[in-house]
C-alpha cells in the first residue's frame, strides 16, 4: 500500500466530508475498513482501521457490541461535546488520543490504530486496539549461553523494551521515541539509564538519528550506517544483539541501547574491539573458568587472521624457520603443485569463504549437509589431482573454525575479511610484510572512536580500573567500577569489602 500525499487540512464538521476525504487519501487501498454504525441508536459514527493490524475481538467486544446493542446513560444529542463523551466515557480502551489534522489520523490508522469520527465531533478519537501477528519470545540462535536465560527479542518493539524493563525495574531507565523513515514511519526507541549513561554518548546517539531523513527503516542496520563514525572499515562500531540480558547489561554500564520496530536486534553504542572477545557465558560461569575461554577465544580469532598469511611467508620466504623434517614434510606435500603458495591460499579461502556463505543461504536441512560434504569431498579432490597440497587445506581448515568462535558476528567478519589483504602482504614481503599490515592495523584501530570513545580503549588509553574485564573476566565482587568513565575517578557500582572471607561469618 503506498499513499503519495495527504491533506493537510483539519476536519469537517460534517461526518459525510470527513469520509470522503479519507476515503480519497486511501484510494485502492482493499485493507483499510469504513464501518458505519449508530452509537446507542443516537448519532452516527465511522470506525476506520486496518485489516490484519487490528484485534477485531476487541473491537466487537469493546466498542461495536456495546455501542449497538446497549442502552445509554447519556443522550448524545443533548451535548455538544460528542468527542469528549465518547473518549472520557465511551471508549473502553487504555490507551486514546484525539486529534483533528487530517494527517496525524492518517498515521494512526497506518500506526494499527481505530479512529472513530463522530458527527459534530469536533476531534477524532484515535484508540489502540492493535492485534497483528507476531513471533513469540524464543531462544536468540545466534547467542546460545548454557546458564544464562532462554529469551531473545522479537520483531514487535512493545514486547522488545518490556523484556529489558523487566531486568532493570527502574524509573532511571529511559526511552525516548522518535519515527523514521518518510515511507515506513518506524519507531525507533533510544534507551538509557539517566544518571548513570555517558551523557556526551546519549546526546551524539540523539543527535545523530534526529539528522537522519531516509525513506524506509526496515532494521537496525538502516540507522547503524548513518550514525557510525567511521564507515569505511572493516571494523563494526555498533554492537548488536537479540538478547535482553546483554542490552539490560550494557545499559548498567553506562551504554545506550537503540530499539528499531520490526528488529529482533538491538544496537548497543559505543563499541569496542573488545567485545569481539565478550560472551555472554563469561557472566554466567565462574570467572576461573570464564577467563580460561576468554583467552583460548583470542589466541583462536588473533590465530586465524595470521596462520595463513604466516604459513604462506614462512614456506615461501623463511624456510630455515622450520626445523628439517618439518620443512622435508611439507615440500614433499607440495611437490607437483602448480601454484605458488600465495595464490593457494588465495584459492582455498575463497573456496572456504564460498562454502560457508552457501551453508548460510541454503535451506536449513540441507544447507550443513552441502557445506560439510562439499569441504570433503572438494578438499581432497584438490589434494589428489594436485592442485593444492594437504598442508595448505589444513591450515585453512583450522582457520576457518577458529574464526567461527567470535561470540559476534559482525567482528568476526572482519578478521575474515583482513585475511586477505593479510595474506598480500605476506605473499609479496614475507613476515616482514606481515610486520608492516600489523603495524597498519594498530594505527587504523587507534584512530578508529565509537562515538567519541577510543576503539581500543581502556588498554589505549590505558584504564586500569576496566582492565578487569577486557583481557580476564575478574570476580564480581572486584568490579566495582562503572567502565567508560572518561577520567581516573570511576563512579561506583556496588560498595567495595564484599570478597568472600573478608569479614568472615557470625559467631555459633
Amino acid at each position: 500500500m503506498f499513499i503519495e500525499a495527504s491533506s493537510k487540512s483539519e476536519l469537517n464538521e460534517s461526518l459525510e466530508i470527513n469520509e470522503q476525504t479519507l476515503k480519497g487519501i486511501f484510494s485502492n487501498c482493499y485493507d483499510i475498513v469504513f464501518r458505519r454504525i449508530q452509537i446507542f441508536g443516537q448519532i452516527n459514527a465511522l470506525l476506520i482501521y486496518m485489516d490484519g493490524l487490528v484485534d477485531t475481538i476487541a473491537l466487537d467486544q469493546i466498542l461495536l457490541k456495546p455501542w449497538m446493542l446497549g442502552f445509554p446513560s447519556i443522550k448524545l444529542n443533548d451535548t455538544d461535546k460528542v468527542d469528549a463523551i465518547l473518549e472520557q466515557q465511551l471508549v473502553a480502551v487504555s490507551k486514546t488520543a484525539t486529534a483533528r489534522n487530517i494527517d496525524t489520523i492518517v498515521q494512526g490508522i497506518l500506526t494499527a490504530n481505530v479512529v472513530i469520527l463522530a458527527e459534530r465531533a469536533a476531534n477524532a478519537i484515535i484508540a489502540d486496539l492493535k492485534g497483528f501477528e507476531h513471533r513469540a519470545v524464543e531462544e536468540p540462535s545466534n547467542e546460545i549461553t548454557l546458564r544464562g536465560p532462554r529469551e531473545g527479542f522479537t520483531e514487535n518493539l512493545n514486547i522488545n523494551t518490556s523484556m529489558v524493563r523487566r531486568k532493570l525495574q527502574s524509573p532511571k531507565l529511559k526511552m525516548e521515541s522518535v519515527t523514521l523513515g518518510s515511507l515506513s514511519r518506524t519507531t525507533v526507541v533510544i534507551g538509557y539509564l539517566e544518571g548513570i549513561a555517558n551523557q556526551s554518548v546519549v546526546e551524539k546517539v540523539r543527535k545523530r538519528i534526529g539528522e537522519i531523513q531516509i525513506d524506509t527503516v526496515l532494521g537496525g542496520n538502516f540507522i547503524e550506517e548513518f550514525i557510525e563514525d567511521h564507515p569505511f572499515t572493516f571494523f563494526p562500531q555498533i554492537q548488536n544483539t537479540e538478547r535482553p540480558d546483554i542490552v539490560a547489561a550494557y545499559l548498567a554500564e553506562r551504554k545506550v541501547a537503540i530499539f528499531v520496530d520490526g528488529s529482533p536486534f538491538v544496537l548497543i553504542a559505543p563499541c569496542t574491539l573488545w567485545n569481539a572477545f565478550q560472551s555472554a557465558d563469561d557472566y554466567y560461569e565462574r570467572f576461573l573458568y570464564a577467563t580460561m575461554i576468554r583467552w583460548l577465544r583470542m589466541i583462536l580469532i588473533i590465530g586465524s587472521l595470521f596462520m595463513p598469511s604466516m604459513y604462506v611467508a614462512i614456506t615461501t620466504f623463511h624456510p630455515q624457520l622450520l626445523p628439517a623434517n618439518f620443512l622435508l614434510s611439507i615440500t614433499s606435500a607440495r611437490e607437483g603443485v602448480p601454484f605458488p603458495a600465495v595464490i593457494e591460499a588465495f584459492l582455498m579461502e575463497f573456496l572456504f569463504e564460498g562454502l560457508r556463505e552457501a551453508g548460510i543461504r541454503l535451506p536449513r536441512p540441507t544447507g550443513s549437509a552441502i557445506s560439510i560434504v562439499g569441504a570433503l569431498v572438494i578438499g581432497q579432490a584438490a589434494v589428489e589431482a594436485g592442485i593444492v597440497s594437504a598442508p595448505m587445506v589444513i591450515v585453512v581448515s583450522i582457520t576457518g573454525i577458529a574464526s567461527l568462535i567470535t561470540p559476534r558476528y559482525s567482528m568476526g567478519i572482519a578478521f575474515r575479511m583482513l585475511r586477505f589483504p593479510m595474506l598480500l602482504f605476506s605473499g609479496m614481503f614475507g613476515l616482514y610484510g606481515i610486520t608492516m599490515a600489523t603495524l597498519l592495523l594498530h594505527i587504523h584501530l587507534t584512530n578508529l572512536e565509537s562515538f567519541g570513545v577510543p576503539y581500543l580503549s581502556p588498554i589505549s588509553p590505558l584504564s586500569k580500573e576496566e582492565l578487569k574485564d577486557v583481557l580476564i573476566r575478574a570476580p564480581r565482587w572486584s568490579m566495582h567500577s562503572l567502565p567508560l568513565s572518561g577520567s581516573k575517578r570511576h563512579k561506583r557500582r556496588f560498595p567495595r569489602g564484599q570478597q568472600p572471607g573478608t569479614q568472615g561469618d557470625d559467631a555459633q
